[in-house]
């Protein structure tokens, strides 16, 4: 059974991630907002009574702007850790909350959402792998280093939303105050292109089929950048950069090798702006 999977949005102005097979869906993360969410999801004719719930790696806003009202909108249970949900500062009245643990399995239906820790300036930080039938996608972002753990689901990926936060001249060389700088590529911040690309050369699993570039900084990066460095060495896998502005296309993940032929749905803009081309 294939995997579909989409960025609804990616970077610091919000992320949310889904993933799901013909029956059911997850949601990783939800920083935007619950009209947004819908609206993309929407314009990639993803429907919301697939998702069954919603997975959330760390408190910081742009991962959890829109949970309270998504979830109790549509009556989705939020996996969250006690750490991360004491440093919300969100109530969580009303909300079904359901913890979880490193490394163990959660049965969603045919889906299987592994968690595992990464290193991030976070109470207790997470990223996934979704798994269905042996196909594999992770979402690997807001992470400092390529540390073991990272490097050990980043190996089993057929697909992958990965990390690629700056680039280091860019960071190196702009207007962000020292200790911001410091923070950001200190090892528990975020992960450079460089950084990035180093994991993916040295890592890539031979069947990863999709590597989509996420959480690009808007200051410090730049889409054609990354895309440009890591389309050099792509080999069979194809490389999407994921936007901070819009969804995605719908990808299916099949454990196959890569290509384009992989997209499934393109957004409803693209589709009427494509139709106006062709008129």
């Amino acid at each position: 059974m294939s995997l579909f999977i989409a960025s609804l949005n990616s970077g610091s102005s919000g992320n949310c991630y889904y993933v799901g097979n013909e029956n059911e869906a997850v949601l990783v993360d939800a920083g935007i907002s619950c009209r947004e969410i819908e609206k993309r999801m929407g314009n990639l004719d993803l429907r919301m009574e697939k998702v069954k719930c919603v997975f959330i790696s760390h408190e910081h806003t742009d991962h959890i702007r829109g949970i309270d009202r998504l979830a109790r909108k549509y009556n989705l249970p939020v996996y969250i850790t006690p750490a991360t949900q004491s440093n919300t500062r969100l109530a969580f009245k009303r909300l079904q909350v359901v913890s979880f643990k490193a490394d163990e399995a959660i049965a969603v239906g045919s889906l299987n959402i592994i968690p595992f820790i990464k290193k991030h300036d976070a109470a207790d930080p997470y990223s996934f792998i979704i798994e269905c039938n042996g196909v594999k996608v992770g979402v690997i972002t807001d992470i400092g280093i390529a540390c073991k753990e990272v490097i050990r689901y980043f190996k089993q990926c057929h697909a992958c939303f990965l990390e690629s936060n700056y680039d280091e001249e860019m960071l190196e060389t702009g207007s962000y105050p020292l200790r911001l700088k410091d923070r950001i590529r200190g090892g528990h911040g975020h992960l450079s292109n460089r950084q990035a690309l180093e994991l993916f050369l040295a890592h890539r699993p031979p069947f990863m089929s999709h590597l989509f570039l996420s959480h690009l900084s808007q200051n410090n990066n730049h889409p054609e950048i990354v895309e440009k460095l890591f389309l050099e060495h792509a080999s069979h896998t194809s490389i999407m950069v994921a936007s901070r502005h819009k969804e995605s296309d719908v990808y299916r993940i099949d454990g196959s090798p890569g290509s384009l032929s992989g997209i499934v749905k393109k957004p409803i803009q693209m589709d009427l702006f494509e139709n106006l081309q062709m008129a």
